[in-house]
């Protein structure tokens, strides 16, 4: 039996695994953890019943433990409650689907106390890729990626030697404005630019997606988890989005993952690694297919890809402003504030203000964090 937590149950990728763990007899969900979504969690605990469920929100927590009172669940909040789950002995593996940097503090927690990370909270390696992947190799711990292009390289580089990586080959789809200027992105709506060509994903990696901040934050996350330099990892769009991502080898070989755009696949890869099992989903029709198509990445239309490789390369809290700046954009722009453009204007304007710290603590990264929040103004 592998025992589960789920930090981010009620979002996009907790919901899948989920769904997941229903079709494994031998997973088991000892807790669940999330936002503020009582209902919801509230179906999940008594469907799975964990031994401890948390809600970040602290009113949220305590309405749920009225709900639940009736079980014999344990019921946490806040950030406390994130990182009680994070180490409880039962639990083998963490699945880390926080949105944010709310992930850090509690996937540190879990890696020292010895639990194997499914990781699809990018901004804990984004931002503290530092911390996190010197202290996994310390403890042993298995650091297993859920992004679809992360877990793509991860299935090519299986085997392989990687001091022969050549390049990394991250795939985009380009969005739903791919191909657009900036003058015919000015009036975008919020509504539109939730609508992607290809994935079902949540509302604030879906709008990352049509900035191509997305993507950018993958390029960062991907130096931390194969130890490579920026230098080797390229971005190629690739708008049918069946060819995941690639490795180019230093025998010019290249090994690709493909698939239908489904993030079910690299959630149950990262929990039954190095096993494959069966599952009921729609799969690749090569006679009907087409054609597969690259193209360039438009770097000066999509700016926020640029950027993301400037910050990851100046390194210390550069990375931090540029997701903190994002998250808070990003924010704005859902809740009709500032206009889809505004948003890499301003992680470009954040980036310009900030005096980089080297090497930062947890407390330096959480800070820098709280620096750019406040420095945006609206």
């Amino acid at each position: 039996m592998k025992h589960i937590a789920v930090l981010g149950s009620t979002g996009s990728i907790g919901t899948q695994t989920l769904d997941i763990v229903r079709c494994n007899d031998d997973f088991v969900i000892d807790a669940l953890a999330a936002g503020s979504n009582v209902d919801l969690i509230e179906k999940q605990a008594r469907e799975f019943k964990p031994q401890v469920v948390c809600l970040y929100n602290e009113n949220a927590a305590k309405e749920l433990k009225e709900r639940l009172k009736d079980t014999d669940m344990k019921v946490l909040a806040g950030m406390e409650g994130l990182i009680e789950i994070a180490v409880m002995p039962s639990v083998d593996v963490v699945l880390t689907a926080v949105v944010g940097m709310i992930g850090i503090k509690p996937t540190i927690a879990a890696i020292e106390n010895g639990k194997d990370i499914a990781l699809a909270n990018k901004e804990t390696l984004v931002t503290a890729g530092h911390i996190i992947m010197p202290l996994a190799k310390e403890k042993g711990v298995n650091i297993y990626p859920v992004d679809s292009e992360h877990s793509a390289i991860f299935q090519s580089l299986h085997g392989e030697n990687h001091d022969r990586i050549s390049k990394i080959i991250l795939t985009a789809s380009g969005g739903p404005f791919r191909g657009r200027t900036r003058e015919q992105m000015k009036d975008i709506k919020v509504e539109d630019a939730l609508k992607h060509p290809n994935w079902s994903m949540g509302r604030k990696i879906t709008i990352d997606s049509a900035t191509m901040v997305n993507k950018g934050l993958e390029v960062i996350e991907a130096k931390w988890l194969f130890d490579v330099d920026f230098d080797k990892i390229a971005v190629v769009v690739q708008p049918q989005s069946l060819i995941h991502s690639m490795v180019e080898f230093v025998d010019g070989g290249i090994m690709a993952q493909l698939g239908v755009p489904d993030m079910k696949l690299p959630i149950q890869y990262a929990l039954t690694f190095p096993d494959r099992r069966p599952m009921d989903t729609p799969k690749v029709d090569f006679a009907a297919l087409r054609q597969i198509s690259f193209e360039e990445p438009d770097l000066n239309n999509f700016k926020g890809l640029a950027m993301a490789y400037k910050a990851g390369r100046i390194g210390g809290t550069m990375p931090t402003v540029f997701n903190a700046a994002n998250e808070k954009a990003v924010a704005l722009f859902l809740d009709r504030k500032i206009g889809f453009l505004d948003i890499d204007e301003t992680i470009e304007k954040l980036m310009g203000l900030h005096k980089v710290i080297e090497n930062p603590t947890v407390a330096q990264i959480l800070e820098t964090e709280s620096w750019v929040y406040e420095t945006i103004e609206v």
